[in-house]
């Protein structure tokens, strides 16, 4: 039995993933049987999810673009390839980490697939270092969407929206 989008509290090192983060969350889905990968699971979330996502993250782009700030993490280092927008720093068949650095935050997902049979689970969580003004105020900004979005793309973990 699948079940909903909660919030959880975070259960990673977040010294190694994001040494100095300010801002952790994390959220969990129970997928059931469905036997995914992390990898997997941040393909539907990423690229699979909802449409107003897509709108929204083309909304974010335009509004930063002024200020220098990236749309996308093309050009950063991903040793493991991109998902969407995203570089994959680390990789294994349980975990996925991806994100990169800007001028004014540096993030990470991290995408924990967990459990086996019919109690599979995932967690999405997210982490921020901000590096100056504007990273502090855009953080503030834009949690209240990101916890949306998180809940959102989870939503469509098992059943991705076409």
């Amino acid at each position: 039995m699948t079940g909903s989008v909660r919030e959880v509290t975070p259960d990673v090192d977040a010294g190694a993933v994001l040494s100095g983060a300010q801002f952790i969350d994390a959220f969990r889905v129970e997928v059931g049987a469905t036997q995914l990968s992390a990898r997997e699971a941040c393909t539907r979330m990423v690229l699979h999810g909802p449409r107003w996502i897509d709108a929204l993250t083309r909304l974010r782009n335009i509004l930063v673009k002024p200020f220098g700030l990236k749309t996308s993490g093309e050009g950063a280092p991903a040793p493991y390839g991109m998902i969407g927008l995203f570089p994959v720093l680390s990789e294994t068949p349980e975990q996925l980490i991806a994100g990169f650095d800007d001028y004014h935050l540096d993030f990470r997902v991290v995408v924990d697939v967990a459990g086996d049979g019919a109690d599979q689970q995932v967690t999405l969580t997210t982490l921020v270092r901000t590096n100056n003004l504007l990273g502090r105020t855009y953080l503030t900004l834009i949690v209240p969407f990101h916890k949306l979005v998180a809940r959102s793309m989870m939503g469509d973990i098992v059943e991705p929206a076409r």
